[in-house]
């Protein structure tokens, strides 16, 4: 397993402004020194560690990955993250693949009868962590030496993203993978909710309405959200509230209230009183040091 190369491909490529490269889906990062937790959204990624380590707190579990580990994210998530292992000299280095439940389901319909282990009735997860396979790193590697090469990328890029997916498919964690791609799975039924939610965080909702939207029963709309978030429903929409009302805060630091509003609380002693106990600070108070700490703040996973 070649880290090195990885590493410093990483470190060639990464820059302090952005994880975005000019390749699409593929994201690089390189962070210099450990800073406090901080909620974002995961995404849908592969994120690969080449040094230093992470951890990703989801509801009430929590998941550490390290050099020559990666973690998928089957749905887009509200977590907190903070790299472990960071310092000027030796940064955390990571690589990233936002993953496209599209080009998931291309690879299964190509795929032959006895090439994947079936997916079963396992429980849908929403994060898993697993060591790297050899063959799954040089993949990454290939793949970010094409940042170097514009004139092959345009038509090796997308060659490699699909052997990197592959390599996911039919790995260690290919069952949370595949569901991706599975239109009827239950991970596509909670990530259908989770979208719903995402998208009308504001306004108040029916467990059951949300469970039909999704074509489950409410206990299995229950039982599957739960494996995949960590959270309940209502608890889930509660966490999209106040990160949304924390980025708010970031640019409207002196309105409070409307902000509260804004993201769905009718109440601002209640607002405030669920903020402080999710960042540790008042509104007024977290938004100072968001302007300040801005810039310093990581990427979810990458």
């Amino acid at each position: 397993m070649d880290l090195e190369e990885l590493r410093t491909l990483l470190a060639r490529h990464a820059r302090r402004d952005s994880s975005a490269t000019a390749l699409d889906d593929v994201l690089v990062s390189a962070v210099q020194r450990t800073a406090p937790p901080a909620p974002s959204m995961s995404g849908v990624v592969m994120a690969l560690i080449a040094q230093g380590s992470k951890r990703i707190a989801l509801g009430d579990r929590v998941y550490e990955y390290g050099a020559g580990q990666y973690l998928v994210a089957s749905v887009d998530l509200p977590v907190t993250g903070l790299f472990t292992r960071a310092r000027p000299g030796e940064p955390a280095l990571g690589f990233g693949l936002v993953l496209r439940p599209a080009l998931i389901a291309e690879l299964l319909l190509q795929a032959g009868p006895g090439d994947l282990p079936p997916t079963g009735a396992a429980a849908p997860a929403g994060m898993v962590v697993s060591d790297a396979s050899a063959p799954l790193v040089d993949a990454v590697v290939r793949l970010l030496r094409l940042l170097e090469s514009p004139r092959d990328a345009a038509v090796l890029a997308p060659l490699v993203k699909r052997e990197i997916l592959w390599r996911l498919i039919t790995g260690e964690q290919g069952a949370t993978v595949r569901q991706l791609g599975l239109a009827d799975s239950g991970l596509a039924h909670v990530a259908r909710a989770v979208r719903w939610i995402r998208e009308h965080y504001a306004q108040p909702f029916r467990v059951q309405d949300v469970a039909a939207l999704s074509g489950m029963s409410v206990s299995a709309f229950y039982r599957n959200f739960q494996a995949v978030t960590a959270m309940s429903p209502i608890q889930f929409q509660k966490r999209i509230r106040l990160q949304e009302a924390r980025l708010l805060l970031a640019t409207r630091p002196g309105d409070v209230t409307g902000v509260g509003l804004r993201v769905g609380y009718d109440s601002p002693s209640q607002f405030s009183r669920e903020y402080r106990r999710q960042f540790g600070l008042p509104p007024s108070q977290d938004a100072v040091l968001l302007r300040d700490t801005s810039a310093d703040r990581a990427p979810a996973l990458v």
